[in-house]
């Protein structure tokens, strides 16, 4: 029995089905939901600066499609090689948006979870005039970002642009990045505060300047968006 459900659970046919009920189940949290953007010109801000990095932090992004709110936006996001990945991949493409198959680490499993290919394949995404999304922390160290996206910005000329999002109602885990499971029927806040500019001769002391700033500009976006709708932050878990 044990053998049966496994099997069924690693089965094609179970993660796509999966994948879709996400993906519409996202889509009823983002229309049943009045959003709030700080600022409200968001939008009018950052088009001009496209293609860009969009950074999240792990536990808060899935909502992070629905900021592709134009048709001609082009996005693809960054998603686990590993096999719980595979209906989150599903979910993104039914959504609209394109993946990258590939993670990053802090030691050398950076190599074996395909950090090194979809690193090239994120540069070449830009490069081609289309935005990439990814967390900019790395399991499982919650609200610590790590290196691999300010090396992304360096090598690509691209700029970071740290994001937010909440809801006002929501189901949070106790696990290791607090996530947050968005609910239908409430408020809704997207905040972008600003972006990060990474110099193309960007030595390790610049660099792990940016990274803290990085850092604290995504905690300042998450503690806005949640007291913005008057509910308390993952780090407040």
């Amino acid at each position: 029995m044990k053998k049966l459900l496994r099997n069924t659970l690693r089965s094609s046919w179970f993660q796509r089905a999966v994948g879709i009920l996400a993906a519409e189940y996202l889509r009823l949290v983002w229309r049943t939901n009045k959003f709030t953007f700080d600022p409200p010109d968001v939008y009018d801000r950052v088009e001009p600066q496209m293609p860009a990095i969009f950074a999240f932090w792990h536990g808060q992004h899935f909502l992070t499609p629905f900021i592709k709110n134009k048709d001609w936006y082009k996005a693809r996001v960054l998603i686990s090689r590993h096999r719980d990945g595979e209906f989150n991949a599903i979910a993104a493409e039914r959504l609209g948006i394109g993946t990258i198959r590939g993670s990053g680490d802090h030691g050398g499993a950076f190599h074996r979870k395909g950090g090194v290919g979809a690193f090239k394949e994120m540069v070449r995404t830009l490069e081609g005039g289309c935005n990439v999304a990814l967390t900019a922390d790395v399991p499982k160290r919650s609200r610590v970002a790590g290196h691999g996206i300010i090396m992304l910005a360096r090598e690509s000329g691209r700029p970071i642009m740290p994001f937010a999002m909440a809801t006002s109602r929501f189901i949070r885990l106790k696990n290791w990045d607090r996530t947050t499971v968005n609910l239908p029927f409430g408020r809704g806040a997207l905040v972008g505060i600003k972006e990060i500019h990474v110099p193309p001769d960007a030595d390790a002391a610049t660099m792990e300047a940016l990274r803290l700033e990085l850092e604290e500009t995504l905690n300042e976006a998450t503690r806005r968006a949640y007291a913005q709708l008057g509910r308390p932050g993952p780090e407040d878990a």
